[in-house]
């Protein structure tokens, strides 16, 4: 019946039942663009490595995370609203990402943040663009989730590429190696850091001498150890978490080998000397934050007060920094949403944070864009000695190691 043909006493109420039907339809759009936000929080998702042989970075990560979370909501959470992680374990397997992020979806997180890992990172972007949730801060340099730009994908840390060239240029020339191998887990992880080593190298118009490699979470390291020293190199890059990584060092020193070793950020440097540290002397090891004693820098001041007042004074390491600063960066964006949060506001949010100084120095400035996804740049270097991270201002201090 035409609106028209309706009795004169219904007509009066057609525009308002219109505008009825109009309301019974929005909450419906708000909660899409907006799930996991009520009046009182805002529920963040994480899937990474809470059990299993990289756990250690995992756990620091949520750790580094929950300590930031614990002091924004004690100050009244973020734009009156408390702030809540949602922890899943994905166990560092590639096959457990899938129903991981489902676990995360029935939650109704808002956003997803603090993931851990390569292999399991290109498993998540491909499910974050498609239910259009961002994910914000992964424990992972690979390029693969850098370039392209993949629209809900932020990484903030400086890449394994960045890891890579620094330690390729510190050794070919400020040391003068000339032969470099590559000992590294076989999986996505692996391969970007190797591709990184070999793109570092070819600026030096050279290759790999040896290549080795051992499968994921496990310890088998024999082959590639065999397979890498029948090269006879110099240095060599190890490219595993703290497990492998040690027992690598074990065997070797065991057998009498001792090439100069280097690994990159994700081996979780606390983890690998609370379980190796008299085989990690001398080990080089870039860094994507700075070390966690420069409590001169306002931001590495306020993690350590957060881990004493928050987390029970548990001790620091790179991994909880990291994950502390991912989640002042998270919180900054949502901020910055306004009240009315939506995954989008969110997004549009990170994209136009500019040269913003978060509190760890001038070599540290955020950067992102609708361009670029990656925040950071600066890489670390440091050394063990006795037991201890040491940072490197000089590689030719390495010289007399």
């Amino acid at each position: 019946m035409r609106p028209h043909s309706l009795p004169s006493k219904l007509r009066k109420f057609a525009p308002i039942a219109f505008v009825f039907s109009l309301l019974c339809v929005l909450p419906a759009w708000g909660q899409k663009e907006s799930p996991g936000v009520t009046p009182e929080s805002i529920k963040i998702g994480s899937c990474n490595a809470l059990s299993g042989p990289a756990s250690f970075l995992g756990l620091q990560m949520v750790i580094g995370a929950k300590a930031y979370f614990s002091m924004i909501n004690a100050q009244g959470g973020v734009n009156g609203r408390k702030l809540e992680l949602e922890t899943k374990d994905d166990g560092y397997e590639a096959d457990r990402a899938g129903p991981c992020w489902d676990s995360l979806v029935k939650e109704d997180v808002f956003a997803a943040a603090f993931f851990v890992g390569t292999p399991t990172g290109v498993k998540y972007m491909p499910l974050s663009e498609a239910s259009h949730t961002p994910l914000v801060g992964l424990f992972t340099g690979a390029q693969a989730l850098i370039e392209p730009v993949h629209r809900t994908i932020f990484n903030i840390r400086a890449s394994y590429f960045d890891e890579a060239r620094e330690q390729m240029d510190g050794l070919w020339d400020q040391l003068g190696v000339r032969k470099i191998a590559v000992l590294y887990q076989n999986d996505p992880f692996g391969n970007a850091v190797l591709e990184g080593v070999k793109r570092g190298l070819e600026r030096h118009h050279a290759t790999p001498v040896a290549l080795g490699t051992f499968e994921r979470n496990t310890l088998a390291v024999e082959q590639g150890i065999k397979d890498v020293r029948a090269g006879n190199p110099e240095a060599v890059v190890l490219v595993g978490p703290y497990a492998p990584v040690n027992a690598i060092l074990k065997q070797a020193h065991a057998a009498g080998w001792h090439p100069r070793f280097l690994t990159v950020s994700f081996v979780g440097t606390e983890g690998l000397l609370r379980i190796g540290a008299e085989d990690a002397e001398g080990l080089i090891i870039t860094q994507v934050v700075p070390p966690y004693d420069r409590t001169d820098l306002p931001t590495v001041k306020l993690y350590r007060e957060a881990l004493e007042k928050y987390m029970g004074g548990t001790p620091p390491s790179f991994v909880s920094l990291e994950g502390f600063v991912d989640a002042m960066v998270l919180v900054d964006a949502l901020r910055n949403a306004g009240r009315e949060p939506t995954r989008d506001k969110l997004i549009s949010a990170l994209e136009n944070i500019h040269g913003k100084d978060i509190g760890l120095g001038p070599n540290l400035l955020l950067n992102f864009s609708a361009t670029n996804h990656k925040g950071l740049n600066a890489v670390y270097v440091t050394v063990i000695k006795a037991g201890k991270p040491v940072v490197v201002s000089d590689w030719k201090q390495l010289a007399k190691n």
